[in-house]
């Protein structure tokens, strides 16, 4: 057994045993969750700068639609089953399986960019978004959707995706994003 299975077996063995957790650990894992963070961010954001918003929105959502789309793909080209389809012996919370594939986690990709693109312009978001961030990726471990190294790719590939994004269009921007800046 290799240190990755033995890691889920251990976080994915928590499952089943408290009704509340597995209940928080399934919110955590619907994707839907994220609108309403994303929706108050935005109002945030468009409090401190709508000029900022008029293009780091659409960007950053542009970001997001791409890294899901990789992410996809990734899944069809490593082919990795899901541990919940190929291993018999785990807990199953409810039917949160999900589809065929597991490397890498899209929801991990997912949040790991808007943290990251959000921490290159807010760096003081990071307190609240990474444990957010962390708390998702786990959740997936935890239910049994994903292996903990679909989660850490996950991280990567999107917190990689998000802060270059981030950077290009700080450095790029007709706004000039990076606080401090003096507006063109």
């Amino acid at each position: 057994m290799s240190w990755d299975e033995s890691l889920f077996r251990v976080i994915n063995g928590l499952a089943g045993q408290s009704p509340w957790v597995d209940q928080v650990a399934l919110y955590l894992s619907n994707s839907s969750l994220l609108w309403v963070p994303g929706i108050l961010l935005t109002g945030y954001w468009l409090w401190l700068s709508w000029r900022e918003v008029v293009l780091g929105a659409p960007v950053l959502a542009a970001t997001i639609g791409i890294a899901d789309f990789l992410g996809a793909r990734l899944k069809h080209l490593v082919a990795r089953p899901r541990p919940c389809m190929s291993l018999l012996d785990i807990q199953h919370v409810e039917a949160a399986c999900g589809k065929v594939f597991s490397f890498p986690s899209n929801h991990a990709i997912n949040t790991a960019v808007a943290a990251a693109f959000l921490q290159v312009f807010y760096p003081r978001s990071g307190w609240v978004s990474w444990p957010l961030v962390g708390l998702v990726g786990l959740s997936r471990v935890y239910i049994g959707a994903h292996y903990v190294t679909d989660v850490l790719g996950g991280w990567l590939i999107g917190g990689s995706l998000g802060a270059g994004a981030a950077w290009l269009l700080a450095r790029y921007s007709p706004l000039r994003f990076l606080r401090g800046k003096p507006t063109v």
